[in-house]
């Protein structure tokens, strides 16, 4: 009778240590990272803020989402073998194609891959979204780097995330652009708030300038809030770093771009999302929105 009453005292504490650990367990962040135009580093803030949120603890995935040019592989000077259409066709798990970067930030070759997602079979889908899944104990944080441009695929990743980080400049036409893209997400009503970086400014009063004078309007107009994370200034360290295709963290962690990453990641961290529907909503969105 001592025994079974010690047997179910046994299994009743482990029953409350599986619920601590369940209620414990975090949902990862899903952020999109998007651009209106080309030529206003949203690769280089992906990777880089990538390498700055693994810094401050963080388990970061990079998901490259750029169906025209593998940027995030250049950046990296990588050549993967291998990208998501073969997790998709079953020749590879998802373990095998992943690639390691510097600070420990896992890079998933996007590719060819998510072209197809449109046309899959019901049991490759099935495929797919199993193996993502696993990210939900492996990641705190999956930034998807979109291409540039509001193309139907980059409204699905924008769509299917929880946070939508918008990067600009300061030359009118990519302010335009990127206005561009809030605009079609207040219409759709996709995310009640966006994020915004200001590249390439000759100091920290110019970035500020435009972020508030692009949130004032936005608001007016759109009805949508703007979050401002932080500008990032010119520097020749950025320049020399793609020379080199290695982040400019990596190569001049004190470089004023590299500080002001930095800045932008322990900002963004300070904000708490909105929302969080973890991996399996990002997917299930993301299935969803490719099917229309």
């Amino acid at each position: 009778m001592h025994d079974q009453a010690e047997r179910l005292r046994q299994l009743t504490l482990a029953a409350d240590a599986q619920r601590k650990i369940v209620k414990q367990k975090k949902i990862p962040r899903i952020i999109s990272i998007a651009s209106g135009k080309g030529g206003v580093g949203k690769t280089n803030l992906v990777v880089n803020l990538a390498i700055a949120l693994s810094s401050l603890g963080k388990r970061v995935v990079v998901m490259d989402a750029d169906l025209g040019l593998a940027n995030v592989d250049i950046l990296l000077g990588m050549l993967p073998k291998y990208n998501l259409l073969d997790v998709v066709q079953g020749n590879k798990s998802l373990e095998e194609i992943i690639v390691t970067g510097p600070e420990g930030i896992k890079i998933i070759p996007g590719g060819s891959g998510l072209v197809e997602l449109a046309n899959l079979a019901v049991d490759q889908r099935d495929r797919l979204m199993t193996s993502l899944l696993r990210l939900e104990n492996t990641a705190d944080i999956l930034l998807i780097d979109t291409s540039a441009g509001l193309s139907r695929p980059v409204l699905s990743f924008i769509t299917a995330a929880d946070e939508l980080i918008i990067i600009t400049t300061p030359e009118p036409t990519a302010i335009t652009d990127a206005y561009g893209i809030i605009k079609v997400v207040s219409k759709y009503n996709i995310h009640q708030e966006v994020k915004l970086v200001v590249n390439q400014v000759k100091d920290y009063r110019e970035g500020r300038d435009i972020a508030r004078r692009f949130s004032e309007v936005a608001h007016k107009f759109l009805q949508i809030n703007t979050k401002f994370l932080g500008e990032i200034c010119i520097d020749q360290h950025v320049v020399r770093a793609v020379k080199e295709q290695q982040p400019f963290m990596t190569l001049y962690p004190k470089g004023r771009a590299s500080c002001d990453i930095q800045n932008i990641a322990e900002k963004l961290l300070d904000i708490s999302p909105e929302k969080t529907r973890g991996i399996r909503g990002f997917i299930s969105r993301l299935s969803r929105m490719t099917e229309k």
